[in-house]
């Protein structure tokens, strides 16, 4: 594994609502997972960790790098998989989506060209090439956003609630296509599921870190307290 991520005294927040409050975070391990409630700060850590935002205070280091300044060399240091691919794909055919991250890094285009083609007749795939992204079903637009992200070889893939938009049999299809990735997964997640078969569990909570430690120690710490904020009638108030 490479020198992973690290975030010191990390803070960000929006229009003076603060997200994260100092965080202070070392992120090596192969398989690590991120849970929280939705607004806990979760995705704006995703974001602040592959240099998508600067944060207002703190330093976010991947492989010694700032990711916020160093944007092409992120490139092959982390990938992202958000979870609606929607938001991610750019291009119309699925050989133009596959071989734009490529041709970012400096690839000609017979060569990009040639490394989809080589990816797609491996995959079983080769009919593709010329498909309209807009054909695939949502599934098969993760599978899309997944080998864009992998042609470009990063170090590390942070994964935006991968599996919340997929039916059982896709998610348990990408269960097992993640598994056998040599890369390291940060899986951010409001799924205790989800993270279960991670080394590491951090539960975030309005920004700072509850617990973080094995699953077996973290997940029923969480699910106990998810079930007790669920037996109030904690959602009456309007949001602000």
């Amino acid at each position: 594994m490479d020198a992973g991520i690290t975030l010191s005294g990390v803070h960000f927040g929006v229009q003076g609502k603060a997200i994260l409050h100092g965080l202070d975070l070392s992120l090596r391990e192969a398989r690590i997972g991120i849970i929280g409630r939705n607004g806990s700060g979760k995705t704006t850590l995703l974001r602040v960790m592959a240099g998508l935002v600067t944060p207002m205070a703190g330093t976010v280091r991947v492989a010694g790098l700032d990711p916020a300044q160093d944007r092409k060399a992120m490139l092959g240091a982390i990938g992202i998989l958000f979870q609606n691919p929607d938001h991610q794909i750019i291009f119309p055919t699925v050989e133009e989506e596959l071989s734009f991250g490529l041709r970012q890094m400096g690839q000609s285009a017979p060569e990009a060209h040639a490394a989809v083609a080589t990816l797609l007749e491996a995959e079983g795939r080769a009919h593709w090439a010329k498909a309209l992204v807009s054909s695939l079903s949502q599934g098969q637009k993760q599978w899309l956003c997944l080998m864009a992200v992998l042609l470009m070889r990063p170090a590390t893939l942070l994964l935006d609630e991968p599996f919340a938009a997929l039916d059982l049999p896709t998610q348990s299809r990408l269960t097992r296509r993640l598994a056998g990735l040599p890369q390291r997964l940060i899986t951010i997640s409001h799924d205790p599921q989800a993270v279960m078969a991670a080394d590491r569990v951090i539960w975030l909570e309005a920004g700072r870190v509850a617990a973080d430690g094995p699953p077996a120690e973290v997940l029923p710490a969480f699910r106990a307290e998810m079930d007790r904020i669920g037996e109030c009638d904690a959602d009456t108030d309007l949001g602000h």
